[in-house]
């Protein structure tokens, strides 16, 4: 397919895609940062600290909610950082943070737009308190055709799982065949190797100086530095030959 207007539905990823997920994690270490006196630790460390650990849990604890999963891994996030252990409190308000944090300024704007031409699914690594509490805030509300979690299915991407239970889900209640999907998102880890492994061709949101996600060998289909763009090209595509 040399054109994205001929997919009929696209499988969005959320936090790092639409969500802006290392500014919303960056902001709910801040306390425990602060409460140690450590602001100076670079970015960069922190959220290449918190991929690698995150990533080892979601393989070991597949089952465990996304919220309870980052609550566990916040004791060791600080302590692979050099700061003393957290109450159990904080650990769990690290936890509970992830449905207030921001959406990138584009992402709403374009998810309509994109909306009056595809079927609009979610396919994230997240829970379903979480997700529902971020698109009513961050994402204002946006009306999906289906949401798929990682809690729905039982484990997370980059897990082929996911992937086949997505495709199961929109055959049944949309009418979409896979070949007729394009998953749409920023991390090459999460979504675009194992789209490609599978045969689905993919929409890299490629989110400039984003850190988490990323792998020295991406690869896609068609990429975008915002989603903005994406739903630019669809609408240049939409529009009659011979108008500008």
């Amino acid at each position: 397919m040399s054109k994205l207007t001929a997919f009929k539905l696209l499988a969005c990823d959320v936090y790092g895609t639409l969500i802006d997920y290392e500014r919303g994690l960056l902001a709910s270490l801040q306390p425990s940062l602060q409460k140690a006196s450590k602001t100076e630790i670079d970015p960069k460390r922190i959220l290449q600290t918190c991929g690698s650990i995150f990533g080892e849990a979601q393989k070991e604890n597949s089952r465990q909610k996304y919220s309870e999963l980052l609550a566990a891994c916040h004791p060791k996030i600080l302590k692979e950082l050099g700061l003393s252990e957290p109450a159990p409190e904080e650990s769990r308000a690290f936890g509970a943070s992830v449905g207030t944090w921001p959406a990138y300024e584009d992402s709403v704007s374009a998810l309509r737009r994109l909306k009056k031409t595809f079927k609009m699914v979610v396919l994230s690594n997240v829970d379903n308190e979480s997700f529902k509490a971020n698109n009513a805030n961050s994402l204002d509300s946006f009306e999906w055709d289906l949401v798929l979690t990682a809690e729905d299915i039982g484990s997370y991407k980059p897990d082929h799982r996911n992937f086949e239970y997505m495709f199961k889900e929109v055959k049944e209640k949309l009418g979409v065949e896979r070949h007729e999907v394009l998953q749409t998102a920023q991390s090459q880890l999460h979504d675009h190797h194992p789209a490609k492994e599978l045969g689905l061709k993919s929409a890299w949101i490629y989110r400039p100086g984003q850190i988490m996600g990323n792998r020295n060998d991406p690869v896609y289909t068609w990429k975008f530095d915002q989603l903005e763009d994406m739903a630019n090209q669809v609408d240049k595509e939409l529009k009659p030959a011979g108008t500008e």
